[in-house]
């Protein structure tokens, strides 16, 4: 499924406007995107917990040539699944 598909989809389910549907996952989409941002998580009970995480600075090796290159430090998103989820899935 993608964007536009998620996009009709939610629109069936809540009975709304294409349109209004889209604006409600956009707004989702930046209030995620600024907690995390901001170090903080965005926990949803029962479907799941989107978080940011540090990746530490790291030395790997380029596979061509052999040389030891460094890595910096990041942060990632992270979405740990809740159990009401899983089991749904399962």
């Amino acid at each position: 499924m993608n964007k536009s598909e998620l996009i009709v989809a939610l629109a069936q389910k809540a009975e709304l406007s294409k349109k209004d549907a889209e604006k409600a996952l956009a707004a989702f989409v930046e209030v995620v995107t600024e907690q995390l941002k901001a170090g903080e998580k965005v926990q949803l009970v029962g479907f799941g917990t989107f978080e940011s995480k540090e990746r530490p600075a790291r030395t790997a090796r380029n596979p061509r040539t052999g040389e030891e290159i460094t890595i910096a430090a990041s942060k990632t998103a992270s979405f740990k699944v809740g159990k009401a989820l899983k089991d749904s899935i399962n």
